[in-house]
């Protein structure tokens, strides 16, 4: 099993490039399904759960052409089967998105319950429900939903109980093929879901209103193949820049403009970085000033992100004063609280609540990552812990942070990776 093997106490100063959003290219690359032609997807992040979603693609039959960029060509006519098979869907959540493609397109699909980070509770249901909305004949049985329509769906208004990206993300491709009109009402407004309906506009889809609580899909009878760059990842350029600000350094992070991190910049500005940004870039500088204490409440977009919360808690374990973060997208997002704790963290929680005290320092130790967001929150803790930290479990990291060690390398961070065979997980 690989590890990080970091040692701390060391500012970052240097400027990186941030990669394509993983919460974009996932769901893009599952919409080509739709297409009746070859799609080509660019600034493709070279991750796990890309990697995962392109191999469940390739199983259903799909053709793949890669050039060293990761601009990927999909032919979509080439499926042959409908299925997402249990052992490929456990691993990764986003793997539900192929239910709404394959039942707009093909009429047909089989797909397992999902599985991905034990961060809490996250229920099919309103996918379910959804498409049922839209004309679907759904059954659950032996952990697969099996889901067929005779004909086309067809449009329907849709009130979403709770906000959903993935939820929105589906029942919106779903859409694009029904016949009819069709209504998200509660729809989530994240930038990866305008980034989706831009997509399959591009295809020849109608889709209005993506980034509003209300989106309409005017169904039309095919989408062509085509070209699109996905957006870059405003969660990698926010831990960046968390790491920059708990380090009392200077960073710069290219390819991405501040107007899709708002929420994120606003409480790093409130820790004393300054901060500066154009279209193209933006940098945090510390001025070597240890960063104040912020309080953070998470919410869906857009407001705090809920996947920089764990950045922020290791942020206020080091910070000047006393915080509070409250979670409240997910119930059990609070894991990397623990192992911060055996690094020297003064962390206490309270149901939803962490309320932190800052500490002068924090010690290496050996700690566990729990889920993707939890192991970004750890490393960056540990870049600024005395002595050496072994993070161990990293495959969480690797799912959605390309390079992540050569990037923080290009920084100043003394940051290796191992694996250690010998270690079970």
């Amino acid at each position: 099993m690989e590890q990080f093997i970091i040692n701390g106490d060391t500012p970052l100063f240097g400027e990186i490039k941030i990669s394509g959003a993983k919460n974009a290219a996932l769901p893009i690359l599952t919409a080509s399904l739709l297409a009746d032609g070859p799609v080509t997807i660019s600034n493709v992040p070279h991750l796990h759960d890309v990697t995962t979603i392109m191999t469940l693609l390739a199983k259903m039959g799909l053709e793949f052409t890669v050039d060293e960029q990761m601009n990927i060509e999909i032919d979509p006519n080439t499926i042959n089967d409908f299925t997402a098979p249990y052992e490929l869907v456990k691993t990764m959540r986003a793997s539900i998105l192929v239910l709404g493609p394959l039942l707009a397109r093909h009429g047909e699909a089989c797909v397992s319950l999902p599985g991905g980070c034990a961060i809490g509770s996250r229920p099919v249901d309103l996918h379910i429900e959804g498409m049922k909305a839209l004309g679907a004949d759904i059954t659950v049985d032996n952990g697969y939903i099996h889901a067929s329509v005779k004909g086309r769906l067809h449009g329907a208004t849709i009130n979403l109980e709770k906000i959903t990206v993935t939820g929105t993300e589906n029942l919106m491709m779903a859409a694009t093929l029904a016949k009819g009109t069709t209504v998200l009402k509660n729809a989530a407004k994240e930038p990866e879901v305008i980034d989706l309906a831009n997509f399959l506009n591009t295809l020849g889809a109608d889709i209005r209103g993506a980034g509003t609580h209300t989106i309409t899909i005017h169904g039309v009878d095919r989408l062509t193949g085509g070209q699109y760059r996905v957006l870059p990842d405003r969660i990698e350029a926010g831990t960046y820049l968390a790491a920059a600000a708990l380090t009392r350094g200077r960073v710069k992070v290219k390819g991405i403009g501040p107007d899709l991190m708002d929420s994120i910049l606003c409480k790093l500005a409130d820790t004393g970085a300054h901060i500066s940004s154009n279209c193209g870039w933006v940098e945090l500088d510390m001025q070597g000033n240890r960063p104040k204490a912020v309080d953070i409440n998470t919410a869906p977009y857009p407001a705090f992100p809920t996947d920089m919360q764990a950045q922020f808690v290791a942020l206020n374990a080091l910070a000047e004063g006393t915080s509070t973060v409250i979670e409240n997208v997910f119930e059990n997002r609070f894991m990397h609280i623990q192992e911060m704790q055996r690094m020297g963290a003064n962390i206490k929680l309270e149901g939803n609540t962490a309320i932190c005290t800052g500490v002068d320092s924090l010690n290496g130790a050996p700690v566990m990552a729990t889920d993707l967001r939890a192991s970004a929150g750890l490393v960056i803790a540990s870049l600024m812990a005395k002595g050496e930290t072994v993070v161990d479990r990293i495959y969480h990291i690797d799912r959605g942070y390309e390079c992540i060690e050569e990037k923080l390398s290009m920084l100043g961070a003394k940051i290796q990776r191992i694996n250690n065979k010998n270690i079970k997980s």
